[in-house]
Formats: structure tokens, sequence, C-alpha cells
């Protein structure tokens, strides 16, 4: 019987493979979502199984360089354990990855032997996308459905302003445009997310739009009113047209400028392949090659106490996320 007393909270990410063999399982994983590739299974299964062999090599090449595994689930956990100091006794954090372990029916079958009066699934993905909460919320409500998961489930779809992640943000910013200024030169605030195909956008996606409302909160809250910043996208892959401008684009018109760059990350909130290598050091090296003057890079929110303060108030539902928190209804079923 549920313990009335008990809250699971879930926190949901992407996941990354833990060893240079699990890289290409991984890339399989992800590209047969059909949120990824939206073909029918008997044309997206045999695309994914040759994309993720292509891509695999270039993916070990990235993935050597930080150890030969993705830091993101060590880096997750360090987000739940300091979630539950904040939460107190009656709540416990767990972890989903969407494409590598833990798996969601491994973390349902965890939470459903914890027997939670309720569960709180929180998307460590600040703004809401079908590519990626969507994606995370319906499996779980598959898999839920499929071991009998009993109790309340409540899903928390996005807080792209929630203040202490706008706070969590625009603190890590100041601290690099005052490291920045030492330069003094005119300097640019690159706010970069990950990109977004536009056939995906155009299909009514909402995730560039939580973006910019990120992005301008972040700005609002810095005291640097004369700021010159604006929002570009990163990680694009495969020949469709994506969400820009691109961050390449940017530093190469930063080159041509002779404006210092400061890039700020808000669409991840923990370090990992996308901002450890692909900022800096592939991004940074196009800087250099481009004549950008400086380039500093604004880290993660991590376990910034303020972050975590505000995943706090979410799963309370005390928190504002700028939009309320929606229940599993709204996501197009019940979880429960």
């Amino acid at each position: 019987m549920p313990d009335v007393a008990r809250t699971a909270v879930v926190l949901m990410n992407l996941g990354g493979p833990d060893s240079p063999r699990a890289v290409r399982p991984f890339l399989y994983n992800l590209f047969s979502d059909p949120a990824i590739i939206g073909l029918p299974g008997l044309l997206r299964l045999p695309l994914a199984w040759i994309i993720a062999a292509r891509r695999a090599p270039i993916a070990r090449k990235i993935y050597d360089q930080l150890g030969g595994a993705s830091p993101l689930l060590a880096n997750t956990e360090a987000q739940a354990r300091a979630l539950e100091a904040e939460l107190g006794s009656d709540y416990r954090c767990f972890i989903a990855m969407r494409y590598w372990h833990p798996l969601t029916a491994a973390t349902v079958g965890a939470v459903k032997a914890w027997q939670p009066a309720e569960t709180i699934l929180l998307p460590l993905y600040p703004q809401y996308s079908t590519t990626t909460t969507a994606s995370s919320l319906a499996a779980w409500r598959d898999e839920a459905r499929r071991q009998g998961l009993g109790g309340e489930t409540r899903a928390i779809r996005s807080y792209p302003v929630a203040e202490g992640f706008i706070a969590a943000v625009a603190g890590l910013v100041t601290v690099t445009l005052a490291d920045a200024e030492a330069a003094r030169i005119p300097l640019r605030l690159l706010f970069s997310a990950h990109g977004l195909p536009l056939k995906i956008v155009a299909a009514g996606d909402p995730y560039p739009r939580e973006i910019e409302s990120t992005a301008a909160a972040v700005a609002s809250a810095l005291a640097w009113p004369w700021l010159d910043w604006l929002v570009c996208y990163q990680s694009r892959v495969g020949p469709l047209a994506w969400l820009g401008p691109s961050v390449e684009e940017e530093l190469r018109r930063a080159g041509r400028e002779g404006v210092g760059v400061v890039i700020a990350p808000i669409s991840f909130v923990s370090e990992h392949s996308e901002t450890l290598v692909e900022l800096d050091r592939d991004y940074r090296l196009l800087a250099e090659a481009c004549g950008v003057p400086v380039y500093h890079r604004v880290p993660t929110v991590g376990t910034d106490p303020r972050f975590i303060a505000a995943l706090a108030g979410l799963v309370r539902g005390t928190g504002d996320p700028g939009r309320g928190p929606e229940t599993a209804a709204a996501q197009g079923g019940a979880l429960s």
C-alpha cells in the first residue's frame, strides 16, 4: 500500500553512453524515437540503425575527450541528492533517462517498489519540446500503465522563467561577464540552446518561444542594461533546415565585427558533451579561427542553490514556472 507521506520525484533527462561500447546503442535508442524521426516503425527503425552506425565513430571521439563516457548521469545524480536535501525526508528523487540507463522501465519499477502516494515527473528541460519533454512523459505514461504503477502522478511541463532558474543563470552570466570585461572590448552575450528542425517548429512546437522567454528574463535580470545579446542555436545534425541563427554564424559575425563573445547555455542544466566539448572546444576553436578577440563560456546551473530551490518549489507546487505545471491529462492522457 502506498505510504501517504511519500512523494517520488522523477528527474528526467536525455541520458548518455556510459562506455565506448554504449555509444552505438545509445544513438540507436535516440534515433528510433518517433519524436525524433517521425516515420512509421518499418522505416524509422532501419533508418535509426543506419544513422547510429554512421554516427557512432564520430560520437566516440567526442566521448573520448570525456574519458569515454557521458558525465550527464553523475551530474544528474548530484542534482537529485541536492533536491532531496532541499525537499526533506518525505521525498525521494529517482532518475529516468530517455535513451540510456537508467531507462524509464527500470525507474518505474524502482518507484513502484518504493510505493509513494504521489509521483511527480520533473523533466530537466526548462523549455518544453515535443522532442524532449513530451517524449519522456509519453514513455513514462506507457511504462507506468504497463507495470501498473499506483498512486497519483503529476507532471511539471516546463519552467522557462522560474524565478530561481533565472536567478541562477543570471548570476553565473554576471560573473562571466565581469571576467570578460577585463579585456576592455565590446562584448556580445550569446544565449545558446539546442537546435530543432524547422519542420518540428512549424508543426506547433513551443520550444523557440520558451527559449526566447528564458533569454529575455535573464537579460532583464542582469545589471548590464546596455548589453548586446541574442539567442542562437547549436548541435545541428542532418540536412534539414534548423532554427537559427546558429552559434557558428554568430561567431563568424563577432569575428568580423571584432566583438568578444560570452556564451551562456540556457537549455541545458548540467554539463555534458554539448557543453564540455561542443561549447568549450569546438566553438572556442572556431572563435579563435574567426578572430573573435575573447571567448568565455558560462557554466550550466548544475546544483546552484537557486536552481535547486526553484525545482523544490515546482515539486511542492509553490514555485511559479512562468506557466503553471500541467497535469498528465494535459499531455494527452492520465499518467497515474
